[in-house]
């Protein structure tokens, strides 16, 4: 995204509901969302701690049927900075298969 608004990155309580409710039923009208992943800064802190990333973007990864590119269409009118990528099952193991840090946030939120 091109615009950002540094006070509301790391928000939760606004970011949080926007993944769960407007993002994921726009990408349910072309397929089912299994799962929604948190990667990157923010998996690896606690939530409490996630004040301390003012600046940094939030990084998902969707997982549907199939993959979904161009996602920059269902964030550019926010003041989020979503680092956005819908795969598939095997498109999400290849892309975590080195990363040793993540969160599933739906439908098991592991944040608490």
């Amino acid at each position: 995204m091109s615009r950002r608004k540094l006070d509301l990155i790391w928000q939760h309580d606004k970011v949080l509901p926007y993944l769960f409710d407007e993002l994921k039923s726009k990408i349910e009208l072309i397929s089912p969302v299994h799962t929604i992943y948190l990667y990157g800064s923010r998996a690896r802190k606690p939530i409490t701690e996630w004040n301390s990333l003012t600046g940094k973007d939030w990084d998902i990864v969707i997982v549907c049927d199939f993959p979904i590119i161009n996602t920059k269409a269902w964030t550019t009118d926010l003041n989020y900075h979503i680092d956005l990528k819908i795969t598939d099952e095997k498109g999400a193991l290849d892309f975590f298969k080195y990363m040793n840090y993540q969160i599933e946030l739906y439908p098991n939120n592991k944040l608490a």
